[in-house]
């Protein structure tokens, strides 16, 4: 299983992330990135994968 990292110093809230996994990550009322769910199991891996990838900052890491 994967784990979700995400660097609120870097997070500019431009909610790309949401966009693609929005079961995952939220833009919160900080507007800034919250993780919802931090583990992905492998059968979603590929799309968090992207979703993590669109962050324009480089403000999320997909470890394991």
């Amino acid at each position: 299983m994967s784990a979700i990292e995400a660097d609120k110093t870097v997070c500019e809230g431009i909610g790309m992330c949401e966009a693609q996994a929005d079961d995952y990550f939220q833009v919160g009322d900080d507007g800034l990135v919250d993780v919802l769910t931090a583990e992905v199991p492998e059968s979603d891996r590929g799309y968090v994968r992207a979703a993590v990838d669109s962050c324009p900052v480089s403000a999320l890491r997909l470890k394991g």
